[in-house]
């Protein structure tokens, strides 16, 4: 089946033939880059939620109930699951499949657990191509549970529309939290298993902070903001097994939605986002490029072998190695 076919396909609603798309997207297949064209204007129709925080915080139980709220609205949801564990030895990814598995007969939700396989911040690439491609699918809904680890978080906030951080009572993981900077990265809180002892404390100690932070710091730490008006970070507590506080966390994202739809930072942010995924890819094909490169010239293998071995500093040979590196992608696109 070609690619017209299959996105064709995908866009009337056949699943086997959207799994078939992330998986080109995983292979990272050359096929890819048609893909993404085709599909280019079917992009901005689904609203993408990121979930993050640390690990054990039951984000995949929220994601679970969260997608139930939303099929009860009638809404599609797409699902991307980025586990930290091996994708042949499963781990994290059985987990995530049983939690959720009152969807996976549910003709309108479509989960895909992906390996993190050791990118940069713990986000998978293939991610960020698999969320258009669900776009593409027609879906409502995408959210993506991160593993919440590393820069994680960051890599998931340059990927979605609005990102929940999910806090557990225990561990004083609220203060820490803050400290590593989720403060600039959170639209919500969500302090999860509140039936635990300290839930109510956190929670105070939360809207306290953050209510300290917007009355002596202005606009300092949020991006977003509508003439005076500035989005307030709220904090919710809930039970992700049972569903309580579920809706309210609902109600909350959906407030945002609003409140960044009127400000213009909805769009500023997805042009942003347009911008780092084209960085990246670029960033991704030098760094193949150069060591297919260091395989095959002997001149750019000298200067790099000169940098391992200590004799040059880095800074040293780029001047060197940047038009040679240029050279030998411009000969390589002339024998294709």
């Amino acid at each position: 089946m070609n690619i017209i076919e299959l996105i064709d396909n995908m866009r009337a609603g056949k699943e086997a033939a959207l799994a078939r798309l992330i998986s080109l997207a995983e292979r990272n297949d050359p096929q890819l880059s048609d893909v993404m064209q085709k599909i280019q204007p079917q992009l901005g129709h689904a609203y993408t939620i990121g979930i993050t925080g640390p690990p054990g915080a039951g984000k995949s139980s929220l994601t679970n109930q969260l997608t139930q709220q939303l099929r009860q609205q009638d809404y599609t949801v797409g699902i991307i699951a980025i586990d930290p564990s091996s994708p042949f030895t499963g781990g994290a990814v059985l987990g995530d499949r049983v939690r959720m598995e009152d969807h996976y007969l549910d003709p309108g939700v479509f989960i895909r657990s992906m390996a993190s396989r050791g990118s940069h911040g713990g986000l998978a690439r293939a991610a960020k191509d698999a969320i258009k491609i669900l776009d593409a699918s027609g879906k409502d809904f995408i959210l993506v549970e991160t593993v919440g680890v590393g820069q994680t978080e960051l890599d998931v906030m340059q990927t979605v529309d609005t990102v929940a951080v999910v806090l557990v009572p225990e561990g004083g993981d609220a203060i820490q939290m803050l400290k590593a900077g989720l403060m600039e990265i959170a639209d919500l809180f969500v302090v999860n298993k509140a039936d635990r002892d300290g839930a109510p404390q956190i929670v105070s100690a939360l809207k306290s902070i953050l209510h300290l932070k917007y009355t002596t710091s202005g606009n300092i730490t949020k991006r977003e903001s509508a003439g005076d008006d500035v989005w307030e970070v709220p904090v919710v507590a809930t039970q992700g097994i049972s569903g309580e506080g579920v809706g309210e966390m609902l109600a909350r994202i959906n407030k945002h939605r609003e409140f960044i739809q009127a400000s213009g930072e909805l769009e500023h942010r997805r042009k942003q986002r347009r911008r780092e995924d084209l960085l990246s890819q670029l960033q991704y094909l030098m760094r193949e490029t150069l060591e297919q490169a260091c395989k095959e010239s002997d001149d750019i293998h000298t200067l790099v072998n000169r940098v391992v071995a200590g004799d040059d500093a880095s800074h040293a040979v780029i001047g060197k190695l940047l038009p040679l590196t240029l050279d030998y992608m411009q000969n390589q696109s002339k024998n294709l």
